[in-house]
């Protein structure tokens, strides 16, 4: 295959995974600010998450102040933001149209009608009337597209590329969304799992408002449900960190989409990608055999910053052994 093919095929699913992953933060912060807190918390949280997402400075750069509306503005509709849900979405078309003759029919039509549905919805003020009706419309066509591809294409190299963007962006923004969370944390103790007769456990019912943060964090990667299933009803943040960070079996986890990653890695391998393919591997098997007490020890945080950092070198030794080179 093309270095060019496999970079645009590549690309264009982390687009879309980026789009999706960018509704998902935002749709945690808009439902956390429904909670009662001062106007600080409020800021803090907008701007946590900014931070988290490496764009501070640019938002510093046009904004005066943080406000919900201005960060959902740009973290939307920004197109001189480029990892806003506007530039993903702009980008991720524009990638596949690059490769028109390798994606299906099926597939093409799906990113070209998200990208005119795109203007219809920003145009129509749903945005502004119910956000969240619109975060939930993002995940639907990222979900839509992801299921087109699965189910229209030849299962060969460009479908491996194109998996290979889908795992990368999706560790790295589950790991980016569990640390707006964790992020500010300074104590241990805070993280540390209590019994469910103790103060710290959060249950559904005691009017704790820790529960509806963690079921906000929860249902932001589609896991509540899978929380209730293999926690029954209590939540904590160890619980949390425990499901989104090593169980295998949850589809969102950092232990899953590692997995994927060497999957497919394995799938495409050439002669220059063994030391990629190693690095994946080992942090795969790390996650694979991790014990979250050490983890919580090391401190979640600093865990997360090294993860997400490991994540990116593998991203860029995959651009250097089979992609376009991005400067």
């Amino acid at each position: 295959m093309l270095s060019r093919t496999a970079d645009h095929l590549f690309w264009m699913a982390r687009y879309i995974e980026r789009a999706e992953n960018t509704a998902r933060m935002l749709d945690v912060n808009v439902q956390m600010s429904l909670l009662p807190h001062s106007e600080m918390s409020s800021e803090e949280g907008w701007r946590a998450m900014l931070g988290i997402s490496e764009l501070r400075m640019a938002y510093d750069a046009r904004y005066s102040k943080v406000t919900p509306r201005a960060v959902i503005d740009f973290m939307v509709r920004d197109p001189s933001n480029p990892s806003s849900i506007y530039s993903c979405l702009q980008a991720s078309r524009n990638n596949a149209r690059a490769v028109r003759g390798v994606v299906t029919t099926e597939f093409w039509e799906t990113a070209n009608g998200t990208w005119l549905e795109l203007h219809n919805l920003l145009s129509g003020k749903t945005l502004e009337r119910e956000p969240s009706e619109f975060f939930e419309w993002v995940k639907f066509r990222s979900h839509l597209s992801r299921g087109v591809m699965i189910g229209t294409m030849l299962k060969d190299e460009s479908f491996h590329f194109a998996r290979l963007g889908t795992f990368l962006e999706r560790a790295d923004n589950t790991a980016r969304i569990l640390d707006v969370k964790y992020h500010g944390l300074a104590e241990l103790g805070h993280l540390v799992e209590p019994r469910a007769d103790e103060p710290g456990a959060v249950v559904e019912g005691n009017g704790h408002g820790d529960f509806y943060h963690w079921a906000a964090v929860l249902r932001s990667v589609s896991a509540f449900e899978i929380y209730r299933k293999v926690y029954r009803d209590i939540i904590t943040p160890a619980r949390v960190a425990e499901l989104l960070i090593l169980r295998a079996d949850m589809p969102r986890s950092l232990a899953a989409c590692l997995e994927e990653v060497v999957i497919n890695l394995g799938k495409v391998s050439n002669s220059r990608s063994d030391e990629t393919e190693r690095r994946a591997g080992m942090l795969s098997a790390e996650l694979q055999y991790a014990n979250l007490e050490h983890i919580l020890q090391t401190g979640l945080h600093a865990y997360l910053t090294n993860f997400l950092n490991r994540v990116n070198d593998i991203g860029q030794r995959i651009s250097r052994d089979f992609l376009v080179w991005h400067n």
